[in-house]
């Protein structure tokens, strides 16, 4: 009697998981198509983990495929839809004419549990973010973004460069981390008010982490979609770990400012930006550059007579002592628009960082809610 009524349990929780799960399947295929009806076309989502697949898969091909849809194209990241703008128009007409209504950003676990939650690039739009990014835009441009000093900067750390390349004799050799290297230092001379070596294992080590998060983000739509991974080993605590290695490095560099501070001579970024936390303290209270010269590198190895005529325009106008500068650019029309085209051509960022609407919006004809996110990809045609 007891075996026959557990067989008959065990049968009836079964058959009730069957059908419970038909019927959240059956529930997100009808809430899938509603979002479809309202939103952009593009490729059909799969259940609950919606085009990431299709990404995964070939995310190169997965990108170049989403202008066939037009100048609006609707993903799912997971359960999530988001709509890619595909033309500079369209990105303009979004985030400069709407620019209220299109600042927000969306609410990423991974990026929140690595950075708690601050920062300016992907921190939630309100009164601290327009804070912060009108300080850090005005610090920036006083320490010579934008500017002449800057242009300083890169034709001082463009010669290092040059003496660490020619360390090769002529034989061949990695170029990246040397090029990684000299645009962190013109970074890092504005922040930090110094430049590291080549050969600074520490700066180095630093440099591959960076890199190693880079391609370890890839991972982020599982985390996002299953949180609770955070507290189990995976890939994902690698990246915490190097985020915890990265924010070391920036304490200690604080701790170094802070003990040399002269708050009537800021030296750099960390100087402006500590000296501005005193001053709100006492009121009352209220990774681009690097991958276009790596893809500039990869171009000029791989079409010689551009190179050759690239060179021999810049030593019949400069000679071989002389490094380029803007100045120089009107004499050097052939460098000049390789340059720009290789720049134009090149996928060096398939699409930018993701926006969320602050408010119920409108956009070519579409209604778009609030809190729904957007990527933009500004057309190269």
């Amino acid at each position: 009697m007891w075996t026959t009524l557990m067989k008959l349990d065990l049968a009836s929780v079964g058959i009730a998981l069957s059908l419970g799960f038909i019927f959240v399947v059956l529930f997100e295929i009808f809430r899938i198509n509603s979002y479809r009806a309202q939103t952009p076309p593009g490729s059909r989502p799969l259940p609950f983990v919606g085009t990431i697949p299709y990404f995964l898969k070939n995310p190169m091909e997965f990108i170049r495929s989403l202008s066939q849809y037009g100048e609006m194209t609707t993903v799912y990241l997971g359960r999530k839809p988001a709509i890619f703008l595909n033309t500079i128009q369209l990105v303009k007409e979004a985030l400069v004419q709407n620019a209220s209504s299109f600042s927000g950003r969306p609410h990423i676990p991974l990026i929140i549990w690595i950075t708690d939650g601050l920062g300016i690039l992907m921190v939630t739009f309100g009164h601290s973010w327009r804070q912060q990014r009108r300080f850090a835009l005005q610090m920036l441009r006083n320490f010579g973004l934008g500017k002449k000093s800057v242009e300083d900067r890169v034709t001082e750390e463009g010669s290092y460069l040059v003496l660490e390349m020619l360390k090769s004799e002529g034989k061949p050799f990695d170029a990246q981390h040397a090029i990684q290297n000299s645009v962190s230092n013109i970074i890092c001379s504005i922040v930090f008010g110094d430049r590291f070596d080549y050969d600074n294992k520490r700066f180095a080590y630093l440099l591959e982490i960076m890199k190693e998060n880079i391609f370890l983000l890839s991972l982020f739509q599982v985390f996002n979609l299953l949180p609770i991974i955070k507290h189990f080993p995976g890939p994902h605590q690698k990246i915490y770990q190097n985020a915890e290695e990265l924010k070391a490095f920036i304490r200690e560099a604080v701790k170094t400012h802070r003990e040399t501070l002269d708050p009537d001579s800021p030296r750099d970024f960390i100087d402006a930006y500590m000296l501005e936390i005193e001053k709100v303290l006492k009121a009352p209270r209220c990774q681009l550059t690097c991958t276009s010269m790596l893809t500039l590198k990869n171009v000029l190895i791989s079409f010689r007579f551009i190179t050759e005529r690239c060179h021999e325009e810049i030593v019949q106008v400069l000679g071989y002592d002389c490094l380029p500068s803007m100045i120089d650019r009107d004499k050097l029309p052939y460098t000049y628009a390789t340059v720009h085209e290789i720049q134009r051509s090149a996928n060096i960022v398939p699409s930018g960082v993701i926006h969320e609407t602050t408010q119920p919006t409108k956009l070519r004809g579409y209604d778009i809610p609030k809190v729904m996110n957007r990527a933009c990809r500004g057309s190269k045609e």
